[in-house]
């Protein structure tokens, strides 16, 4: 059975609309760019040399090797420290920890299982499949419950080291991704403000455009020493960078 349109068109009382086809040919056309750019990601993905780097040497993302590039830069992590590491999965930083902290092998590198020569103490929002000898905790830092199993797995101690892979859900909307990032990077400046020593370091992840500049000021006024770092191993097109704060600020120091 004819439908109406159709009857009208055959009868010459209708017009043709064309208005659908547009539409599937621009959901096609959609489509296709968004098939053409997750291949073209999934291709420099697969070919990248820290990722390549990553599989040889056994780590879960190549996000370890930017921690590695910080540490070797500022001279963050020894054994015998306490180092607490925010937004931790899937676990690629607690892995370079882990070996940091471990006995040097005759090859130079540090052992990925066995003994642990200080405390690593890892959260993260999302589950992280375990690393040996890395405490984890999973929850949301901004929760005052999760701050609390913080600090009771610190046992009094405070952390020589803080690092903050910490990154909001983006949205899409300028203000409100920025003022997420500017909410969590304050977080951690005031964890480490409480928990970390006098002469401690925090690392914290970020990205340049709105709320950079504030963040920077927080660093200075909170830090003796500031350095802003983007490693070799973060993608050249991210906008993504990293803040290094050392030496915290005695109330009145300017």
């Amino acid at each position: 059975m004819m439908g109406v349109c159709a009857v009208d068109l055959a009868l010459g009382r209708g017009k043709l609309n064309l208005r659908h086809g547009r539409i599937i040919k621009a959901k096609m056309k959609t489509r296709t760019q968004s098939k053409k750019v997750n291949k073209a990601w999934l291709n420099d993905h697969v070919n990248d040399t820290y990722v390549k780097l990553a599989q040889k040497e056994g780590y879960r993302a190549r996000a370890a090797y930017k921690l590695k590039e910080i540490d070797e830069a500022f001279g963050l992590v020894i054994p015998g420290h306490v180092v607490v590491d925010l937004g931790s999965a899937p676990g690629a930083w607690s892995q370079y920890l882990r070996r940091k902290l471990s006995p040097r092998k005759a090859t130079g590198g540090g052992a990925a299982a066995g003994e642990l020569n200080g405390t690593i103490i890892a959260l993260d929002i999302l589950p992280m499949e375990p690393v040996e000898g890395v405490t984890f905790l999973q929850g949301d830092f901004r929760d005052a419950e999760m701050l609390n199993r913080l600090e009771s797995a610190l046992t009094s101690r405070r952390a020589d080291v803080v690092v903050s892979d910490m990154a909001p859900n983006l949205s899409g909307i300028p203000s409100a991704d920025a003022a997420r990032i500017v909410h969590l990077v304050e977080l951690a400046v005031e964890f480490a403000r409480k928990h970390m020593k006098p002469d401690g370091t925090l690392v914290v992840k970020l990205f340049h455009g709105g709320g950079y500049d504030e963040l920077v000021k927080l660093f200075k006024a909170t830090f003796r020493i500031v350095k802003p770092i983007k490693p070799k191993a973060s993608r050249d097109k991210s906008s993504e960078t990293f803040l290094m704060g050392r030496g915290l600020k005695s109330s009145g120091e300017s």
